[in-house]
């Protein structure tokens, strides 16, 4: 079957587009530093909007795989006048929706919702940027979570793979 042509509407964030590895560091108030790999997919099947998954694992000190660590995936729209839309759901029970602009190659989202299910963590905001430096996808993410205000929690550097 034929790759679809990659809708119009995704023009702004079609730079996305692909699978991407690498590794980050995070931490938080609330547990110790750690570092992670990761990998983010991106796909489209020519309806206005990105697919998007993210699977990470704790790294040692050596870099070799110790145990998963987080899954998210979701949809991200592109809008007029350089908005975004993006939703993302968690298996730990938390869905959330943020909404950002474009500019160029980055992408900056706030959490417009956040809604948990009963046994879900206390989670009440998240901000990320995205952006595409010298080929590589950097992001970070802050969030604000168990009684802490917006604090760094994890950020990366992926290279495109696929």
């Amino acid at each position: 079957m034929e790759e679809p042509e990659v809708h119009p509407d995704l023009e702004p964030i079609a730079f996305l587009l692909g699978r991407w590895e690498g590794a980050g560091v995070g931490g938080y108030p609330t547990i110790e530093s750690f570092n992670f790999g990761q990998e983010i997919e991106f796909g489209h099947n020519g309806k206005p909007f990105l697919t998007y998954v993210s699977r990470t694992w704790l790294l040692d000190d050596a870099g070799n795989r110790v145990r998963p660590l987080a899954t998210e995936s979701g949809y991200w729209r592109s809008l007029p006048d350089r908005q975004i839309e993006v939703v993302l759901s968690h298996p730990t029970g938390i869905v959330e929706i943020y909404i950002g602009e474009v500019v160029f190659h980055k992408i900056e989202l706030r959490t417009d919702v956040v809604a948990r299910t009963a046994s879900a963590k206390e989670y009440t905001a998240g901000h990320r940027l995205y952006g595409l430096v010298n080929g590589n996808l950097m992001w970070a993410y802050e969030m604000a979570a168990v009684g802490h205000p917006l604090t760094d929690h994890m950020s990366a550097e992926l290279k495109k793979v696929a």
